[in-house]
């Protein structure tokens, strides 16, 4: 699937935030753990979610759509022989399911995950983490086999504070009986969302929100559980990019305000201009929202440079939005994306649309500013984020653009041409 850009038009009107992809293919993880049905409320409609659900539906799980509301209802017995390796693999998230499906098996296998290419990914945490549940991991060529003979831990050290370990931590301390204490925690967004979750299925977490979590265990869960997902603050930062990129004046609602405060106190200094309404609550009943409203501005280059880091930091994907932005800032901003080989390479790809960067390694980048944006027919990096980012460059370059295969935008974003073209960007699907 491709788009065709006319690019340079004014964004006006409002647009609401969306529910969040890496909080749904958490808590689709998670559903593996419910005997009974699960209802996920709010469900993205997106391609990270279809092949989850491909794999889902193909080991016996039930799927019915009811709106934007999934209902997911377990089979007697999951059939891991039948699995759809080819939509497994295409999804990093599906290690997630040893988590889950651990609990159900004393061995078992699934495909090798994929998802973003960014360089080296290692799963090695995992395996540390879920040793100390008695989990054994054999990576094979095409295949993680999987053998587990259940003990509970007392305490666990993560090797890294990464989500998704975090939350495959907590998908087997769910089941097992007792507490298990996990440190080094990420408490990231989508870690929080499984966390809600799992409160909603019976269990007890303390120090959700914080690096560490005491998850007191239980022996099963058999009942409805019917959740509304959180909003997603990297949706909320790709309106809030375009805004500033195309200079328009934008409001924005349902914005999850704890994981944007940092970047948004970065824009400040940049001298970004917006308003903000007083918080109030998600229908999870937990997490806090804001609506923005954003003014155009004239915006400066940082002197410091900017970085991700472990929430409370600024988000790891939402920092490629700060390439971009930068392009439109007077001065030179400084990128460091420590956390992924590569991805500071895919920055480079702004050049095309009239960007002057300078990379000085495969995770640091200089950018030069401001620049004219023009138009240009470039192809989608494998990345999610990075192409995100030529999208918007795209919306404020004046002409005619072409970004062709867009897949890895539709991985984690939902109707965002027909969204955009409600706010006035002259953008349509191009065969």
């Amino acid at each position: 699937m491709n788009l065709s850009v006319e690019g340079g038009a004014k964004l006006r009107g409002t647009v609401v935030t969306n529910t969040s992809k890496n909080g749904a293919v958490g808590l689709l993880a998670a559903a593996l753990l419910n005997k009974s049905t699960t209802t996920l409320r709010g469900m993205p409609r997106i391609e990270e979610v279809n092949r989850h659900l491909e794999a889902l539906t193909s080991i016996g799980m039930g799927i019915h759509w009811d709106g934007d509301d999934l209902t997911l209802t377990p089979p007697k017995k999951y059939n891991l022989k039948a699995i759809d390796a080819a939509a497994a693999m295409k999804t990093r998230s599906i290690i997630m399911y040893i988590g889950s499906l651990m609990h159900h098996f004393a061995s078992f296998s699934i495909p090798q995950s994929g998802g973003c290419k960014l360089g080296s990914r290692t799963v090695r945490p995992h395996f540390y983490a879920l040793e100390h549940f008695g989990v054994h991991i054999d990576t094979k060529d095409t295949a993680f086999k999987v053998t587990v003979d259940k003990k509970v831990p007392e305490e666990i050290i993560l090797y890294e504070s990464g989500d998704t370990v975090t939350e495959n931590a907590l998908l087997a301390a769910a089941l097992t009986e007792g507490l298990t204490t996990i440190k080094y925690a990420s408490a990231n967004y989508m870690v929080q969302e499984l966390c809600f979750f799992l409160e909603a299925c019976g269990i007890i977490i303390e120090g959700i929100g914080t690096s560490t979590l005491r998850v007191h265990g239980i022996h099963e869960i058999n009942t409805p559980i019917v959740y509304d997902l959180a909003e997603d603050p990297t949706d909320a930062m790709f309106f809030l990019t375009a805004a500033i990129v195309t200079n328009s004046a934008l409001a924005i609602t349902r914005v999850p305000i704890d994981f944007l405060e940092l970047e948004l106190l970065k824009l400040e200094k940049m001298h970004f201009a917006y308003t903000r309404s007083k918080p109030y609550f998600s229908k999870n009943g937990r997490t806090r929202l804001v609506d923005i409203k954003t003014k155009p501005s004239a915006l400066v280059a940082l002197e410091e440079k900017i970085h991700p880091n472990v929430y409370p930091g600024l988000n790891a994907d939402n920092l490629p939005f700060f390439a971009v932005i930068a392009t439109q800032a007077e001065g030179t901003t400084l990128i460091h994306d420590w956390m992924y080989e590569k991805r500071a390479i895919y920055f480079t790809e702004l050049d095309k649309l009239g960007a002057h960067t300078d990379l000085a390694d495969p995770h640091r980048i200089f950018i030069h500013g401001k620049t004219p944006l023009h138009a240009n027919e470039l192809v989608c990096p494998p990345a999610l984020r990075p192409a995100t980012i030529l999208l918007i460059a795209m919306l404020g370059a004046k002409g005619h653009s072409i970004l062709r295969n867009i897949y890895s935008i539709n991985r984690g974003y939902e109707g965002l041409v027909e969204r955009l073209s409600a706010l006035g960007a002259k953008i349509s699907y191009l065969s």
